[in-house]
């Protein structure tokens, strides 16, 4: 049976158990005596790096702008402020141009959900400056890309460096192409599945006849269901060592909300993502002491979970950004073994199978007419030990 008592405070640092604590008040409470020892021996500098590393710095201030005036810094406080009220005219400025996508995108009959910025900050907290956002996540059919290309560039978009390729692999593995408006200094990213291949995931039709509308602007807005949110957020999250509390914050929102935890079960079994599900519920309850339903403290009892959310506490304790290259190689290589063990059995095998789909290295190494492409499955092992061994002849004249 999972442990789902809260997590051991010794394994943060005092900035950090402070900012958990903050995160876990109510927006409204102004009684932060009990914690007055603790405030009294952190490092502010440190607690400023953690609410912007871990993008969890509106909701913060929201709840210390009254409360915190006796018990931090007024420095302190006036950054986070500067903070909050930027992050309020980022998500305003993207909530304008996401109303203008999503009305374009209606006009040239290309069905688009929204996967998070504006639309989740309003749907989980209510507002949409208490969660912070740097572009904009569109979901479309995949055969609606190159309208949806050739219409982004007539608005201004420009496409970032084009994936290399090799027998279309680019459908299963990547997930979404960006987009940037330098004019009006918005990126935008274009998604055809979820999450990257290979792996299992509702179609485009499954999640579109689940979708809801939000109240955001005048024109539909369309984003996911509820459950659909769910195993779309804690998919993302594993994904990413749960590196950032804002999405283990979206979790506890969610979880706060009417979720239906039997389709929600279902839809996790569906899609072999019950261990994602139940490692996301077990470190919100850790971490942020999220109530749960009986049905949800059921799923979180799945096996696997318990100890995929102790390895998620690498990333969480260290403020580690996978964004940043290069990736200490101590983090990459944790991350590559924490990813593969996020997977579920078949996946597994599919993922390990992928290695013998010819990569694009292939075609550089070895230039075939595209007529012939199919040839590299055939070839692929021995173009692969030709590159290695001239990568051990380079490393070798370098030593």
């Amino acid at each position: 049976m999972t442990n789902l008592s809260h997590s051991d405070s010794t394994l943060f640092s005092k900035e950090l158990n402070v900012l958990l604590s903050i995160m876990k008040m109510k927006i409204g409470n102004n009684d932060l005596s009990t914690y007055r020892d603790c405030l009294s021996e952190i490092n502010w500098g440190e607690f400023l790096q953690l609410a912007r590393h871990h993008r969890v710095y509106p909701n913060l201030y929201a709840k210390l702008k009254q409360a915190g005036e006796n018990h931090v810094p007024p420095q302190v406080l006036r950054e986070l402020q500067q903070d909050y009220q930027n992050n309020t005219f980022t998500m305003l400025h993207l909530s304008a141009e996401m109303a203008n996508i999503a009305k374009v995108f209606s006009d040239s009959d290309i069905r688009a959900i929204m996967l998070k910025g504006p639309v989740l900050a309003v749907d989980l907290y209510g507002d949409i400056s208490l969660r912070t956002s740097g572009d904009l996540d569109v979901l479309i059919p995949i055969q609606s890309l190159q309208q949806t290309e050739d219409l982004l560039c007539r608005l201004g978009y420009v496409k970032d460096d084009e994936y290399k390729t090799i027998l279309n692999d680019w459908k299963w593995r990547h997930h979404h192409v960006t987009y940037n408006h330098f004019q009006k200094g918005i990126k935008l990213e274009i998604h055809w599945r979820l999450s990257p291949g290979p792996g299992k995931e509702p179609t485009f039709n499954e999640l579109w006849e689940r979708k809801r509308i939000s109240p955001i602007a005048s024109h539909p807005i369309y984003y996911l269901g509820r459950e659909d949110l769910f195993l779309f957020l804690a998919s993302h999250g594993a994904r990413h060592g749960w590196s950032r509390l804002r999405w283990l914050a979206d979790i506890d929102q969610l979880a706060r909300q009417e979720l239906d935890g039997s389709k929600l079960q279902d839809l996790l079994k569906k899609h072999q993502q019950l261990h994602i599900g139940a490692q996301a519920i077990i470190l919100a309850v850790r971490i942020l002491h999220t109530p749960l339903t009986p049905e949800l403290e059921t799923l979180a009892s799945v096996k696997r979970a318990d100890r995929l959310a102790e390895a998620a506490y690498f990333y969480i304790r260290q403020k580690i950004n996978l964004h940043t290259f290069p990736v200490p190689p101590h983090v990459s290589s944790y991350h590559k073994r924490h990813l593969f063990a996020l997977m579920a059995t078949r996946q597994k095998m599919l993922f390990v199978l992928s290695f013998l789909h010819p990569y694009p290295e292939d075609a550089e190494t070895l230039r075939l007419p595209e007529s012939l492409h199919v040839l590299y499955f055939l070839l692929r092992p021995f173009l692969w030990a030709w590159r290695k061994t001239r990568k051990n002849v380079v490393s070798q004249g370098e030593l």
